[in-house]
C-alpha cells in the first residue's frame, strides 16, 4: 500500500507523461514511483540508431534525463536541470530495452542531485548519469 507521499510522486509523473510528447515518442514506461526516485525502460527501435549502427547517445541520454526529471519533480516542486552529466560504459543497440533508475543522493531546498543508472536487458550497465536541479517552488499540478 502507498503512502500519501508516494501516492503524490505517482500523480505527478502521471500529469508528466501525459504532457510528455518526447518520452512518449521513445515509448518510455514508468515501472516504479516513489517520493525522490524512478525507475523507467523502453525498448530501442530502428529509428534510434545513428549511422555507426549503434543507438544515438541522445536516445540513452533523454532516458536517463526522463528519470531524473520524473524523480527530482515528484514531490510537486517544479524542479529544472541544472547540471548533467553522462558516461556512456556500453553500446546499446536496436532490439534492447534499457532502464534508468533514477536514485536522490541529496534533497535540499533549492537543489537536488541524482545518480541515474542505465542497464540493459542482461543487466549490464550502459551508462551512468548524475543530474542536479533546481527546485522553483512553483506547484505541478
Amino acid at each position: 500500500m502507498q503512502n500519501e507521499k508516494d501516492k503524490l510522486a505517482n500523480s505527478v509523473v502521471a500529469h508528466m507523461m501525459e504532457h510528455d510528447a518526447f518520452s512518449q515518442w521513445m515509448q518510455v514506461k514508468v515501472l516504479e514511483v516513489s517520493e525522490g526516485y524512478s525507475r523507467i525502460n523502453m525498448l530501442i527501435r530502428k529509428e534510434m540508431v545513428n549511422g555507426l549502427g549503434i543507438v544515438h547517445g541522445g536516445i540513452t541520454f533523454s532516458l536517463a534525463d526522463s528519470a531524473f526529471a520524473f524523480a527530482c519533480n515528484n514531490r510537486n516542486n517544479l524542479s529544472v536541470a541544472l547540471d548533467v552529466t553522462i558516461s556512456f560504459t556500453k553500446a546499446v543497440i536496436i532490439g534492447d530495452t534499457i532502464t534508468a533508475e533514477a536514485k536522490e543522493i541529496h534533497n535540499g531546498r533549492s537543489t537536488g542531485v541524482y545518480l541515474i543508472t542505465i542497464l540493459n536487458q542482461k543487466n549490464e550497465q550502459v551508462a551512468l548519469f548524475k543530474g542536479t536541479c533546481f527546485r522553483t517552488g512553483k506547484k505541478l499540478v
